[in-house]
């Protein structure tokens, strides 16, 4: 079963930096490509970062380049988000993914998201 666990969320002020962190189970994480969501108040869920899992190639949102690295540790089963000059506006819950195929069967699965505020 998989299992994704998020920490390190919580109240930042404007400008400042968080490490999300994603803690992966019960699956190959090598394997499998993983990327951060995120979902505001009212809004949808949208992509922030991903990361592959054969090259390790990254992807960004427009809005968060240069400000953000994606990072995983193979040997740790971990998939982090550095996030820098944070703005108000992405106040939001953050989301950890896993996508990849297990035998002939194609997952996509989600964590339960931790909180992210930014404010003064």
């Amino acid at each position: 079963q998989v299992q994704l666990v998020e920490s390190g969320g919580g109240l930042v002020q404007p400008g400042g930096s968080l490490r999300l962190s994603c803690a992966a189970s019960g699956f190959t994480f090598i394997t499998y490509a993983t990327s951060w969501y995120r979902q505001a108040p009212g809004k949808e869920r949208e992509l922030v970062a991903s990361v592959t899992a054969a090259s390790g190639s990254t992807n960004y949102a427009d809005n968060m380049k240069g400000r953000c690295t994606i990072s995983r540790d193979n040997a740790k089963n971990t998939v982090y988000l550095q996030m820098n000059s944070l703005k108000p506006g992405e106040t939001a819950v953050y989301y950890c993914n896993a996508n990849g195929w297990r035998g002939l069967q194609f997952q996509n699965s989600w964590g339960q998201g931790t909180q992210v505020t930014v404010s003064s």
